[in-house]
């Protein structure tokens, strides 16, 4: 490959990156009162996110530790006879 062929390709990659890659902006303005309104909705909101993460990780831990129970070598060992592992 010479120089002008790498300079060709080179230059129709970014002309292709140019043309499909242009952003187009909403012209939507926001004004100071929805500004406040926004602000003042996200420690509610993130009150309620933490909340919810909270929630699936305790239900998610509580299933992880139940098969954990069947799974684990040593209890298959021991038996059932030892009644404070359930």
């Amino acid at each position: 490959m010479t120089l002008t062929e790498k300079i060709v390709g080179v230059l129709a990659i970014l002309a292709f990156l140019l043309i499909t890659g242009v952003a187009k902006a909403d012209d939507k303005t926001i004004t100071p009162q929805e500004f406040v309104t926004n602000v003042a909705e996200v420690p509610g909101k993130l009150v309620t996110f933490i909340g919810n993460e909270v929630d699936k990780t305790k239900e998610y831990q509580a299933k992880s530790w139940a098969d954990m129970k069947t799974k684990w070598p040593f209890t298959m060992l021991k038996g059932k006879s030892d009644v404070t592992q359930d």
